[in-house]
């Protein structure tokens, strides 16, 4: 039963996509309905996964009963079932909010909702590159239909760079996969790893050549410096529902990264051994830095919570970045945490801007906005989160991954940086609560743009500070697990016995 449960995380949402399609003329709450229980399923499949995988058990699913490197496999261990659950926990409070009315703004949305879940899911759970590939089109081709929801220029504007800069991208994986096999004859992930280690030394620079490539369109699809700049317009001028689910897009480049790095180019590659290493520690500070100055100098808050998305990215690699156990494990517990509170950032926003009329969520004096406690509460909340202030689970992310640096040579660099952004992020926020909830007009109230119950809302927004502040209160359990998924990765002779059995 353990090894048909790793499929089920992928099936389940491409089978309610395709329900959904044929049964497009259904009234709009009931698809909602359709889309709520398959996200809903979603999230048992993905806890039921993470459980049968958390004693360090590595499941595998040969599709057609063919046996790896020739088959098809999809593979689950710590990480990837860690990945699964993340995206499924971020689907349901995004669509939570899309039903109070946005997803009516555009055809076929939970449609491609429930296919952009089927390649997320694909991706973290397949164990050959070029089915990574594939995952990686389908849930592309989801987003570009999810970005352009709705409609407007500004979107079409945004959806453009975001098509043209992942097809570059695609393109250059395809090179990447098809170098590597006409070299090495094998695309399974587990192969891979044999035959990388046995290379030639007439092939290493083939070899390299196609691993840097890989490098470059993960670093693509993870927003890092300096290919970014695909991110923050497309991200601020996205509906607030579809760029909350965005919030994990940049999280799967990162998974690549990580999983290559550590299968493929890991301590036991021979000479190619931590390939990525030399180049990713560097870009991910500079990342952090860039991402941090953009969060300062925005003028509205969709566009700082891009840019905070992008300063994420950078801190998450920079614990991937550090190569080592205590590096990737905090990496590992940063990740859900900076995912549900960009997310709610974004969702909160969008709530913010209804209710401010035509200054909507720029930084400019405006009237007062109805209970504006409330929402000023939620901000707070959020900045607190994303500025990682003790105690809660931002704060965590980034203690562990300074103490884990203290042995690194790159120590003060990476000390100086993240503290420095921490600070600047801190100012960023203040300054932006400060001009959201404190300047306004004395005496007046602008009346909210209508929308939808006020639940549709808060509860999705509550929803993802819980997760987040969960993060904190069961911050043992989920470090431990964190830990033991980055020693699983950094030993990853039982990955590759476990898919290749006897073929190996």
């Amino acid at each position: 039963m353990s090894n048909h449960l790793v499929i089920a995380p992928v099936l389940l949402p491409f089978l309610a996509g395709v329900v959904l399609l044929a049964l497009r003329a259904l009234p709009l709450p009931t698809q909602r309905v359709i889309a709520a229980i398959a996200t809903l399923g979603q999230i048992v499949l993905a806890a039921l996964l993470l459980n049968a995988v958390s004693g360090g058990d590595i499941l595998v699913y040969e599709l057609g009963n063919w046996p790896a490197p020739w088959g098809i496999v999809l593979v689950a261990d710590r990480l990837a079932a860690w990945m699964v659950l993340t995206t499924a926990l971020l689907a349901l409070f995004a669509l939570l909010y899309a039903s109070g009315g946005s997803d009516g703004s555009g055809r076929h949305f939970h449609v491609l909702f429930q296919m952009q879940l089927f390649g997320l899911s694909g991706a973290f759970l397949t164990g050959d590159l070029f089915n990574l590939f594939v995952f990686f089109e389908i849930l592309l081709i989801a987003s570009y239909g999810l970005l352009l929801h709705g409609g407007g220029a500004r979107r079409v504007r945004a959806g453009m760079h975001y098509v043209v800069l992942n097809l570059l991208g695609s393109t250059l994986f395809l090179f990447a996969a098809g170098l590597f096999y006409g070299v090495l004859g094998t695309l399974n992930f587990a192969d891979l790893a044999v035959k990388i280690a046995a290379t030639p030394p007439e092939n290493l620079g083939l070899v390299r050549a196609a691993g840097l490539m890989l490098f470059g369109v993960f670093a693509l699809k993870a927003a890092l410096l300096p290919l970014h700049l695909w991110l923050p317009a497309a991200y601020a001028a996205a509906a607030a529902p579809v760029v909350a689910l965005f919030a994990i897009m940049t999280k799967v480049g990162a998974y690549a990264i990580l999983r290559t790095h550590t299968l493929l180019f890991g301590a036991e590659a021979g000479p190619l051994a931590d390939l990525f290493l030399p180049w990713l520690l560097p870009a991910a500070l500079a990342t952090l830095a860039l991402g941090m100055l953009g969060v300062l100098a925005a003028t509205r808050l969709a566009q700082q919570a891009a840019y905070l998305v992008v300063a994420s990215v950078g801190t998450l690699l920079i614990a991937f970045g550090l190569g080592s156990n205590d590096g990737i494990a905090a990496g590992l517990y940063y990740l859900p945490h900076s995912t549900f509170a960009a997310a709610s950032l974004f969702l909160l926003g969008d709530a913010i801007a209804r209710r401010r009329g035509a200054s909507a969520d720029f930084f400019k004096t405006a009237d007062d906005i109805p209970r504006a406690g409330l929402w000023g509460g939620l901000f707070f909340m959020s900045a607190v989160l994303l500025a990682g202030l003790p105690p809660l689970s931002g704060f965590l992310g980034k203690f562990m991954i300074l103490r884990a640096a203290l042995a690194h040579p790159m120590l003060p660099w990476v000390w100086g940086v993240v503290l420095a952004t921490a600070l600047l992020g801190l100012i960023a926020l203040a300054r932006s609560g400060s001009l959201l909830f404190f300047r306004s007009h004395p005496g007046k109230t602008v009346a909210a743009t209508p929308f939808s119950p006020m639940r549709h809302e808060l509860v999705p927004i509550i929803g993802l500070l819980a997760l987040a502040i969960g993060l904190t209160i069961w911050a043992g359990p989920a470090s431990d697990f964190a830990r033991a998924a980055a020693v699983q990765l950094l030993q990853p002779a039982a990955y590759i016995g476990t898919v290749l059995g006897g073929a190996r």
